[in-house]
């Protein structure tokens, strides 16, 4: 738009104010270029070769499956640290639940709690590393057991 604009600096006869001038370009750009999307015609399933559809329908497949396996993996990691997350002091759980798990910042967590941004941080060094150990353990149980 402003690159149309400034190619048509020399047609602004100065009759109008500049900022209607302005608008009307923008306006029959964006009318512009309604227009040309409607000319270029939607490709309909119908129109594919059967090697396309068949290309198609297996990527998409492949592509369902990914999300499902995803959406899956997604669930056990939330259990599993909601497990995890049970085993700790509600301090740790507390500082993990609000700066991991809602994107909570320190400040707002030392708003919340009373605590100093410090120890906010400290306390959620500590968590994660409680955390981390414990999930370390679970593995090596599995591991042994």
């Amino acid at each position: 738009m402003f690159l149309k604009a400034f190619t048509e600096l020399d047609s602004y006869e100065g009759r109008g104010s500049m900022e209607g001038w302005l608008t009307r370009i923008t306006t029959n750009t964006c009318l512009n270029l309604l227009r040309s999307s409607k000319r270029r015609p939607e490709l309909i399933a119908s129109d594919l070769s059967d090697d396309e559809t068949a290309w198609l329908d297996n990527n998409m497949a492949t592509a369902a499956t990914e999300r499902h396996k995803s959406s899956e993996r997604s669930l056990v990691a939330a259990d599993l640290a909601g497990r995890v997350l049970e085993t700790l002091a509600p301090n740790d759980r507390l500082v993990l639940t609000l700066i991991d798990g809602e994107d909570a910042s320190v400040k707002d967590v030392a708003e919340m709690t009373g605590w100093s941004e410090s120890k906010v941080k400290v306390q959620a060094f500590r968590a994660r590393r409680r955390m981390r150990e414990a999930v370390e353990k679970l593995l090596r149980r599995k591991d042994n057991g």
